[in-house]
């Protein structure tokens, strides 16, 4: 007589278990894609990105022309049939060039931008840690301040040409550069996110039961403040993109004929006083639209990491599905 009950019941348990195993990573993409269709302005950023990485990714294959290749009969052409953006004033096809850009622009942001994520967040999260303490962690908590103290003290764009012209003119000095200047960013961000974390209790249990230093940092300090660094860290690859065409535009970034959009500016800016308009103004327009689709995905991190801000996102996604839901049944 029990055999039957319990039999029955096997499969739904078995199920519910299932459920609980496969919901978290459905349930956390539902959960994004709900976010991008309540706010259209992150897909927006989302797919200008996407667009651009496929065109780095596929340029080789897309672009009609050489982009390192002059034509000196085709120069300064219109927009229209072959040349779809225009030459530029030594006969460069300009759409060729303005979609292979990213491939430098993208490495270079990308590379320099995570140097100094992942350097400025260890300094920042030893200085915050260590900044209570006696003895040698306070001297490294203020040697680790000051430091920043003195890179930011230099303007931003100075700073950074001042690093190229120490190492030289190479993509590795652009990294490096990038690196220097946003580095202090994620050191101070990491800093005041560590010092608040670090006076919670279960961060104190641990210290008070034993536990290393290394292991209060890496398994509960570090993780519990990554958060504002994550929403930081694509804001600053649009921003690293901005640093490596600007020293581009005066010289001392990527140097000609590499593709690469502050460069593409820099030749073509003085032809717009004759009319010719089309050699710097279609790479500026691809640069800013990159540059908005990047602080628009950093807007969105900065809300799905933030717990508060991740709830209330929630609330309104459900009572929004529930009205559209009342709407359609009524």
């Amino acid at each position: 007589m029990t055999a039957g009950p319990s039999s029955g019941n096997i499969a739904p348990d078995a199920a519910v278990r299932t459920e609980a195993v496969t919901s978290p990573a459905s349930g956390r993409l539902s959960f994004f894609l709900a976010v991008l269709r309540a706010r259209p302005q992150y897909a927006l950023g989302y797919g200008i990105v996407l667009v651009v990485v496929l065109l780095a990714v596929f340029a080789p294959w897309i672009a009609p022309f050489d982009p390192e290749q002059a034509n000196p009969i085709a120069f300064l052409q219109p927009p229209g049939w072959p040349h779809l953006m225009g030459t530029d004033a030594t006969g460069l096809d300009i759409f060729s060039r303005v979609i292979h850009a990213p491939r430098i622009d993208l490495a270079i942001a990308l590379a320099g931008t995570l140097v100094s994520a992942v350097v400025g967040s260890i300094l920042g999260a030893a200085a915050g840690y260590y900044e209570t303490r006696r003895g040698l962690g306070t001297f490294l908590s203020g040697f680790i301040m000051r430091s920043s103290d003195v890179l930011q003290a230099f303007p931003v764009f100075v700073f950074a040409i001042a690093v190229v012209a120490v190492l030289g003119q190479s993509l590795h000095s652009i990294v490096l550069a990038v690196a220097f200047v946003n580095g202090p960013i994620y050191l101070r961000l990491m800093r005041s996110q560590v010092l608040s974390v670090r006076r919670l209790r279960y961060v104190e249990a641990a210290y008070i039961a034993g536990v290393s230093d290394l292991t209060i940092l890496t398994r509960h300090v570090i993780p519990n403040a990554i958060a504002p660094v994550l929403a930081q860290l694509s804001v600053n690859i649009g921003w690293a993109i901005l640093l490596t065409s600007a020293l581009s535009f005066i010289g001392a970034g990527v140097e000609a004929p590499t593709p690469e959009w502050g460069s593409m500016i820099a030749m073509g800016y003085q032809n717009i006083i004759t009319g010719h308009w089309w050699p710097s103004i279609f790479p500026g327009l691809a640069l800013a639209v990159t540059i908005f689709g990047f602080s628009l995905i950093g807007a969105s991190v900065e809300v799905l990491a933030d717990p508060v801000r991740r709830r209330r996102l929630a609330g309104e996604i459900q009572r929004s599905g529930k009205l559209n839901r009342r709407a359609t049944t009524g």
